[in-house]
């Protein structure tokens, strides 16, 4: 297969795409996602556009039919996609938005290969995992780079040969900022190496390096180096960076994890033993207090320097010249960074951070600083007055099964500069059913005991009747004792039951997602959803809603307008297959629970709230706000909760004005 080239018609940077790889060994969870997007921030500090693939090796088409338990959260993109929590991390640490096409499975693969073997593509020749499986990703690869991720949009690029004939225009007029592509291509290998279902990925990787050429190509590894007794261990850093040798990839750098700080005789050892051009190359990610740091920690270990060098950066003409400004600048301010007392930056050193913000815009206009990234780094370390926010869930025993929604409850913590206390509460634990189990009282009564605590409560989306009766009793408990709260997808279901049943009267109110023989279905299957196959058929993506209600029966504005920046429309992702009964709307908005955001048809109800004057704030969403959120740009539904879990709300709205 001859190699594609993708050009835009406003060129990135960057003459040609540059590639970097994470990989992985030893075990997983080491925090290849955390790596990667750190890097990409680093890399954006530099002036540079960056994007990103995950790899990942199962067998699943995309990661929607998991279970949390086994998976975590199933990521939602824009366009739909369900994927790994992993394009969570590269979505909030890069400020990017990405497509379902970013997150490669081997599901995906084989059902396009297959297809194509269908459809007689390729000629009647015997179909191998070597060329055509390799081949595809390698295509996959090349061309998912050149999609624009910019928060603007995405859009594909046609594809033109080698000599740049007939060159590619956008598939739709965009604006210049919608247009550009990355520079540098950000690629995480999911699993360890050595893996039986990962071997495919790597051996495509290997022939991938001399399709694009070694000036294009960079290779990492991340590896755990365990401390046994007081001695940091190398070993097993050194059989997988073997294993991965042996499949003819070279890691340039090396990722250390290690509880403390890598020691230089350990760094020389696995520089010595691993095939790496010195102990520079082998980097410390060892634990720090949050992981915001970990962009700067790459950055005083100049691993910008070491891939500029690698990538052959300095040869970029529209940075010639102020490259090495822009690193030095950051070289330096990173020393100011370590100065910082208590891990605090404190007026003085925050004043010279400033005073360089100039060098550290991109060209395209949109600052990539790291300035505010470190402000709120440090920021972070020191905020000492504590918020409890409670989630109500049904999958607690994993937190991943809540990634998005515990990294927007921190952003908001960090916009109301408070310490966020969370606090865990299995949602069948509320239920007067479980009470009379045996031995289910003591855990009642301590759920309970939580749920009074808190300062504000969150009850995220879940699937299956499990915990749902212990939501709508969080629901009740906060409405009747003004409690902030925030209701998600089921959450926000478990709002409208609660309301119907207490305060219309409708005792058996429910989803019929839970009764199907109720004579009160206030929450219903939606008409057009497919009941037979289950990856891929809930209404999924970005939707947008409309403030169809904005003011209130007593005159006061929507909270969760004001929050928005009193925006008319917003867009946010969903996922879900049930929806509010567009018969019981009229009657549940009368009676007080007002349902202020709606669909651009008016007939699917998206936000309900109460009026500031019966509670200070009391919001439900049908979408899910959290995969939006960002470190420096909190979700609005979130950062209201916590404005108003602080006691701060009232301040907010009223200068929002």
């Amino acid at each position: 297969t001859n190699s594609i080239t993708y050009k835009p018609s406003l060129p990135p940077i960057l003459c040609k795409m540059k590639y970097i790889v994470v990989t992985g060994g030893v075990v997983s969870g080491l925090g290849k996602g955390v790596t990667i997007s750190s890097m990409g921030r680093m890399l954006q500090g530099c002036g540079l556009r960056v994007t990103s693939i995950k790899i990942d090796p199962y067998l699943n088409v995309d990661a929607g039919t998991m279970s949390p338990f086994e998976h975590g959260e199933t990521y939602v993109l824009n366009d739909g996609g369900e994927t790994d929590l992993d394009l969570g991390n590269y979505e909030r640490f890069l400020s990017i938005s990405l497509t379902s096409d970013h997150n490669i499975t081997t599901g995906k693969v084989y059902r396009k290969v297959i297809g194509k073997e269908r459809r007689g593509d390729y000629l009647g020749k015997t179909v191998q995992v070597v060329p055509h499986i390799t081949n595809e990703i390698q295509d996959w690869i090349e061309e998912v780079a050149y999609v624009p991720v910019d928060d603007q949009g995405n859009r594909h690029w046609d594809a033109v040969d080698e000599n740049g004939v007939n060159a590619a225009t956008p598939s739709s007029s965009a604006d210049e900022k919608d247009v550009r592509v990355a520079d540098v291509c950000l690629i995480e290998v999911g699993g360890t190496v050595g893996d039986i279902e990962s071997s495919v990925f790597l051996e495509a990787l290997r022939q991938f390096q001399f399709r694009v050429g070694p000036s294009n190509f960079c290779l990492t590894f991340v590896s755990l180096v365990p401390i046994m007794g007081e001695e940091q261990k190398t070993k097993p850093t050194q059989h997988g960076v073997r294993d991965l040798r042996s499949v003819g990839l070279s890691p340039t750098v090396i990722f250390c994890r290690c509880k403390e700080v890598l020691e230089e005789s350990t760094k020389n050892k696995i520089a010595s033993f691993c095939h790496v051009d010195g102990p520079s190359c082998v980097l410390s990610v060892h634990d720090v207090n949050n992981v915001y740091h970990v962009p700067l920690l790459l950055l005083e270990q100049k691993l910008h320097r070491i891939l500029a060098e690698k990538l052959q950066l300095s040869s970029i003409p529209k940075l010639e010249g102020r490259l090495d400004l822009t690193m030095n600048g950051l070289e330096e301010k990173a020393t100011m960074w370590n100065l910082c007392e208590g891990s605090v930056a404190n007026e003085k050193v925050l004043a010279m951070l400033a005073s360089g913000q100039e060098d550290l815009d991109t060209l395209g206009g949109i600052s990539r600083s790291m300035i505010d990234w470190a402000r709120m780094a440090f920021k972070l370390d020191g905020f000492h007055v504590s918020v409890k926010i409670v989630i109500v869930g049904k999958y607690t025993g994993l937190q991943d099964s809540y990634l998005s929604v515990i990294k927007s409850l921190k952003h908001a913590s960090m916009a109301v500069e408070r310490k966020l206390d969370l606090i865990w509460v299995e949602a069948g634990h509320l239920e007067n059913d479980f009470e009379g189990d045996s031995g289910g009282e003591e855990e009642y009564k301590a759920a309970w005991e939580k749920m009074k605590s808190a300062d504000g409560v969150v009850v995220p989306g879940g699937f299956g009747t499990r915990g749902f009766n212990g939501k709508v009793a969080a629901a009740k408990f906060c409405r009747e004792n003004s409690v902030p709260y925030l209701g998600i997808c089921l959450g926000f279901q478990a709002m409208v039951v609660e309301y119907s049943r207490n305060m219309l009267g409708w005792e058996d109110a429910n989803s019929t997602e839970f009764d199907e023989e109720t004579k009160n279905p206030v929450v219903i299957f939606m008409p057009e959803i497919d009941k037979e196959n289950m990856g891929g058929t809930m209404r999924l993506g970005s939707r947008n809603t409309a403030f169809t209600h904005s003011k209130h029966d007593d005159g006061s504005p929507s909270i969760a307008q004001i929050m928005y920046k009193n925006a008319s429309v917003v867009s946010e992702r969903h996922r879900h297959r049930y929806e509010v009964n567009p018969e019981r709307v009229d009657a549940i908005h009368d009676a007080g629970l007002k349902f202020v955001g709606r669909d651009e048809t008016g007939t699917r109800m998206e936000i309900a709230e109460l009026p500031r004057s019966k509670h200070p704030y009391y919001v439900g969403c049908q979408y899910h706000p959290e995969f939006k959120s960002r470190p420096l740009n909190p979700s609005p539904p979130f950062h209201g909760l916590l404005l108003a879990a602080c006691g701060m709300i009232d301040d907010y709205a009223s200068n929002s004005k």
